[in-house]
């Protein structure tokens, strides 16, 4: 008895060992982005794709948007490789799904036969000694009430057997169903995912083709698009400079009266005393803001947020990025960038990527600006047409501040986008949400 139960306990053991691993190989299988997820993240492409195509067509016959044009194909191209990417992912689960479910069929199949015989084996049985087990005589024939009993116990637990096998065979017919059109939909899946793959690598070598002539255009204009892009590069400079004299003079002037309000609070007291204090609550250096209790609080949901900010517009493409690097279509160009530029449609609203306060509305060199302060973040939005709020207003994440104007240079319509922390700027693509 104690060697069955030793069998009866390692077999347990193993079983629970076998579950394990089969668990951490689903885990593993799961480690990559679900189903779900990469047909989200197709719906996000597609609507990426389809908005870049609409601004390329619109600046098709723009003569001042080479540059821009050459931007956007190079983000479409981008778009195009990520496509194909996430469809090449579907399609490899697909095929996984198509083969775990082929074994499933399998076995199904099986266990239905098998479940089939089974039953077809108990009702030719009973078929053939249908006199013997007539139900009443059978009862009837019993020796004692005991006996009886038993017997109508036996009949109550025959017929429920029988019953629930009937039942078993249904249910695993049903699922057989199922798994068999599951599989059939898999199948077209699969062809409509591979026809929308030939059709991305189509658009992808389309777009290669584009930018290759853009890029001839570009090579044949290059002393003159070189003059303008400095002449940008210097007027954005210029621009930038200013925007750092405000802030500066904005912390300092915000550090003045906070350092006045102190001395102020601490009421008539002694030369010594005050002159004390004075030092204890005297602001850091002026390029750093002295925060208020609120603004402390508003700073830390600020950082916390950091790379799950909405973007300055719903809808646009990114055609200039945060760096100093040769520029890719004019290399002779060196691009000092101190925070982004996405090009949109006319008349696109601007929003607040985070609740604050405005600090500034501006005009700075033929360009107005807004400047909205987290704490000691500022989000800087440039090149506005009309701005909704003023200086010292209160707004919330996502709200409309204004909307983007069209670049004078290009004849687009561009939102140059900035976040500083006190008077420095820093990686807006580090804290945007990615797209």
């Amino acid at each position: 008895m104690r060697f069955f139960r030793m069998i009866h306990t390692k077999r347990y053991w193993i079983l629970c060992l076998i579950c394990l691993l089969m668990a951490g190989a689903t885990a593993f299988a799961q480690s990559g982005k679900s189903s779900t997820q990469l047909k989200k993240d197709k719906q996000k492409l597609e609507n990426e794709i389809a908005n870049t195509q609409k601004l390329l067509k619109k600046n098709e016959s723009n003569q001042k948007a080479a540059v821009q044009q050459a931007a956007l194909l190079r983000q479409q191209i981008r778009n195009h490789e990520k496509m194909i990417t996430n469809l090449n992912s579907q399609i490899i689960q697909m095929e996984d799904e198509q083969e775990q479910n082929q074994q499933e069929i399998k076995q199904l199949e099986k266990r239905l036969a098998y479940m089939k015989a089974d039953y077809a084996q108990v009702v030719y049985n009973a078929y053939r000694n249908r006199r013997l087990l007539d139900k009443v005589t059978f009862i009837l024939a019993a020796d004692d009430f005991s006996q009886m009993f038993r017997r109508m116990r036996y009949y109550a637990i025959f017929s429920r057997n029988v019953r629930q096998q009937s039942e078993q065979i249904q249910k695993t017919t049903e699922e057989l169903t199922k798994k068999n059109e599951q599989l059939v939909e898999l199948k077209n899946d699969k062809l409509n995912t591979l026809s929308s793959k030939e059709q991305e690598i189509k658009s992808l070598e389309n777009d290669r083709k584009k930018k290759t002539q853009n890029a001839e255009k570009l090579k044949k204009e290059s002393q003159k698009l070189q003059a303008d892009l400095k002449k940008k590069q210097q007027q954005r400079k210029e621009i930038d400079a200013a925007i750092q004299r405000v802030v500066k003079a904005e912390i300092a002037k915000a550090n003045a009266e906070r350092s006045k309000s102190s001395k102020s609070s601490s009421g008539k007291s002694s030369s010594g005393t005050s002159t004390a204090a004075a030092s204890s609550t005297s602001p850091k250096s002026s390029a750093s803001i002295a925060l208020t209790p609120e603004e402390k609080t508003l700073n830390a949901s600020f950082v916390s947020n950091k790379g799950k900010l909405p973007w300055p517009v719903a809808k646009g493409a990114k055609v200039s990025d945060f760096g100093n690097y040769p520029h890719p279509d004019v290399p002779s160009v060196m691009v000092d960038n101190h925070g982004i530029d996405i090009m949109v449609e006319s008349g696109t609203p601007v929003r607040a990527v985070f609740e604050g306060v405005v600090t500034g509305v501006m005009n700075i060199m033929g360009t107005t600006v807004v400047m909205v302060r987290h704490g000691e973040y500022l989000t800087v939005y440039q090149n506005l047409a009309s701005t909704s709020v003023k200086k010292g207003d209160k707004v919330s994440t996502k709200q409309t501040i204004g909307t983007v104007a069209k670049s004078a240079t290009s004849n687009t319509y561009e939102l140059h986008f900035e976040i500083w922390k006190n008077d420095r700027y820093v990686n807006p693509n580090e804290w945007l949400a990615r797209k």
